[in-house]
């Protein structure tokens, strides 16, 4: 078990996305993000598969086929498209996604920023959480096509234009226009 580590390396996340969050103007969410994680139901299990270079949440999907730390996280943090997920009303579906407010798409670039710096460390570029991105765009069938494209295009400004064009535009044009 490597508490400390995992302590570490969440609580400096935190404060990464809590600090970014500031810059856009969301208090609250900056303040509250990611809670769970200090959950024995997530915690425990982010210390027995802490690798430190990704989430522990995969080493325990790959050891037991299903991480329940991340069907816990998700179904707390509205931060993530998958806790957005519901059952359709469209007769051509099963399942969809939900068009996700906003706010909790701008926390969900911070959270992917401060999740690239976090396991990539001093090789992550602002290209980083882009690239991630794009590795499983097409497998996010029920990601809302509208939060999809905010998304992309939120994360295609930071690879382009940086960190503070971004935000600024976060701020005071995308948060603005809801």
């Amino acid at each position: 078990m490597k508490a400390a580590e995992h302590f570490r390396t969440i609580t400096k996340h935190k404060w990464m996305v809590m600090r970014y969050c500031f810059k856009v103007g969301l208090y609250k969410q900056g303040l509250l993000h990611d809670l769970s994680k200090y959950s024995p139901a997530e915690f425990l299990v982010g210390c027995k598969y802490y690798q430190g270079d990704r989430s522990p949440n995969n080493a325990e999907r790959e050891a037991t086929g299903v991480s329940r730390a991340w069907l816990h996280h998700k179904g707390r943090n509205l931060h993530h498209f998958e806790y957005w997920v519901d059952y359709s009303t469209d007769t051509d579906k099963v399942i969809m996604g939900a068009r996700m407010p906003r706010r909790y798409v701008a926390e969900m670039v911070m959270d992917r920023i401060s999740a690239s710096r976090t396991y990539r460390g001093d090789a992550y570029t602002r290209h980083d959480p882009l690239k991630y991105f794009l590795k499983s765009k097409e497998k996010l069938w029920f990601i809302h096509p509208a939060t999809k494209r905010e998304l992309e295009g939120l994360l295609r400004m930071l690879s382009e234009k940086g960190e503070d064009y971004t935000f600024r535009y976060i701020r005071y044009r995308y948060l603005k226009n809801r």
